[in-house]
């Protein structure tokens, strides 16, 4: 079974995405800022426990099928659930923390791309609007402006792409390892043999009554057991990010 990578977004994508198509600066189409991209994550502590208990309930399950046909009467003691992990991690009273946090620490950072962007469609805008009136060195150099913040602007994407898929990891492990216990606890305290992730990209699960989802219960499970402690001072609000300009080329 294939590890799990979770690729929801702990922090909003800005108003102004990147990626429309300009032909101006020969750029092509690419994702919206602070998107997450669905590249896959290599596998962590918590992915590959998270593996691991699947395979492991999916030959219990085998098991449980093979002997509900010679004792239908012992199988159906059985008790198996389901848990949607990404839904629990994000929801908990410390995943929303986490969230509104990365959102702060980057913030600047996605002002800036926004800010960059929106430099990238003036001069965009300037070169359809001057097409019969600018001079032929001015629209070359608008070009060559357009294109050197075009590269600037996708370098800085990449870099930003890459930091918050890192963050938003950092904070699904944290979460993850603990929510482990909590589920491990609860489920051997209440008998249950299987219990299955259905936010899992591999997921099996067709159709789950709400009388077996424990989300709701392992997120008030975790809350309770990990509460969430106010910062002891608030940090400092990072300085707003200046707009990149490219260096004018001369005609």
């Amino acid at each position: 079974m294939e590890a799990l990578s979770y690729t929801f977004s702990f922090v909003t994508p800005p108003r102004n995405p990147v990626g429309k198509r300009n032909h101006e600066f020969g750029l092509f189409e690419r994702p919206e800022v602070g998107a997450v991209r669905p590249t896959k994550i290599k596998e962590t502590t918590v992915n590959k426990m998270f593996r691991m208990t699947a395979l492991a309930a999916a030959a219990l399950v085998g098991s449980i099928a093979a002997h509900a046909q010679a004792a239908p009467a012992t199988a159906a003691a059985e008790k198996v659930g389901v848990l949607g992990v990404r839904q629990a991690i994000v929801n908990t009273a410390e995943g929303k923390q986490a969230s509104a946090e990365l959102q702060s620490q980057f913030a600047a950072r996605q002002s800036e791309l926004e800010n960059m962007n929106k430099q990238i469609n003036d001069i965009r805008q300037r070169l359809q609007a001057g097409q019969n009136t600018l001079s032929q060195d001015e629209q070359a150099r608008l070009q060559r402006q357009g294109e050197t913040l075009a590269k600037q602007l996708q370098r800085k994407q990449d870099e930003y792409q890459e930091d918050v898929n890192a963050a938003q990891q950092d904070v699904i492990d944290r979460i993850g390892r603990k929510m482990m216990d909590v589920l491990d606890r609860y489920a051997r305290e209440n008998g249950y043999s299987a219990v299955f992730d259905t936010s899992a990209q591999t997921s099996p699960i067709i159709y789950a009554s709400n009388k077996v989802d424990l989300t709701q219960e392992i997120i008030k499970l975790y809350d309770q057991a990990y509460p969430v402690k106010a910062s002891a001072t608030t940090p400092a609000r990072p300085a707003a990010a200046k707009p990149a300009t490219a260096t004018p080329t001369k005609p």
